[in-house]
């Protein structure tokens, strides 16, 4: 049994990983800004910590006496500065507190697409992080998954409820190629890190099996939901207005120009899932998508709203 940190796990990827690893006997603890988390709270040997992670006493308090630290905190709006915060900072500040408490254990999740010269601020500096892991000098695997799908997730979810409410849907990056990749195949990965020694000092793409365009991804969702629309790809003058549209909107933001930017570069690997080194095979949309969305009724955006609001 190992005692494990998680920072940034609250949330739908967190949530999984916690699990697995719950399962496997290890004691966790799970930092928090919420009230209350229930998925969580339910969950053995699990301890939710109230922490402000950008506080680096805190941080070290947080992670002290832990055997390895999963950080995995992400956004996917805002400006500049959020990002760096999020993504640069922040890694910085958990690098730091490792060392400063002999925590030489680190899974750090990126993104797949992440590099300093790629098109959007979120890619930067999920560059950027990396780098100050690679830079650590602990013992470090990075993991950059692809878009991430689940039975919870909000990606195929929301073209599914984006379908079942609109006539059509206007879709920038229709072209953009995605590998997905199964939340558990995810969760699957970090558990594998943490027990392999040999995959110390990798970055792992985590690519799923199956390459779809966004526009295909968005045409599946609609048609296995029993909502299916005409899906019209947007050239990037029209999507970059959609997005600054969004931008302005009340309640969570669904696209941002900051997005659209992101989606002009394909998110797929030229390297093979890491089967060998992570010991399984990643799991295909195709095989498990139906089983969920098929007759679905639930409300993925009105839950957005709930969640922000704290209800």
């Amino acid at each position: 049994m190992s005692r494990i940190c998680l920072i940034g796990g609250s949330g739908f990827i967190g949530l999984h990983i916690a699990t697995v690893l719950v399962q496997q006997g290890h004691r966790l603890t799970v930092a928090t800004r919420k009230a209350a988390l229930p998925a969580f709270s339910v969950l053995p040997s699990v301890e939710l910590a109230s922490a402000d992670v950008h506080d680096p006493a805190r941080l070290a308090e947080l992670i002290s006496g832990h055997d390895a630290v999963v950080s995995m905190v992400g956004i996917l709006h805002g400006s500049r500065a959020q990002f760096e915060k999020a993504h640069v900072q922040l890694v910085e500040k958990i690098v730091a507190a490792c060392k400063q408490t002999g925590v030489r254990r680190l899974v750090h999740i990126s993104a797949l697409g992440a590099a300093q010269d790629a098109p959007s601020d979120y890619q930067q500096t999920k560059a950027l992080g990396e780098l100050a892991v690679e830079n650590s000098g602990l013992a470090w695997t990075i993991l950059r998954p692809s878009v991430v799908f689940g039975q919870d997730d909000a990606f195929i979810n929301l073209f599914a409820d984006l379908q079942k409410r609109l006539p059509l849907l206007p879709l920038a990056g229709a072209r953009c190629r995605m590998a997905p990749v199964w939340v558990e195949d995810v969760a699957g990965a970090v558990s594998a890190c943490l027990a392999r020694q040999e995959t110390v000092g990798s970055r792992l793409d985590l690519a799923g099996p199956e390459i779809y365009t966004l526009a295909e991804l968005a045409q599946l969702a609609g048609r296995l939901s029993g909502h299916p629309r005409p899906v019209i790809g947007l050239p990037n003058s029209l999507a970059m207005l959609q997005g600054a549209l969004m931008e302005c909107l009340p309640g969570p933001t669904l696209m941002s120009r900051d997005n659209v930017r992101s989606l002009q570069w394909d998110n797929v690997s030229d390297q093979p899932f890491p089967s060998a080194l992570l010991g399984f095979e990643p799991t295909a949309l195709s095989a498990l998508a139906p089983d969920w969305l098929a007759g679905r009724d639930s409300n993925f955006i009105a839950s957005c709203y709930r969640e922000k609001a704290g209800r």
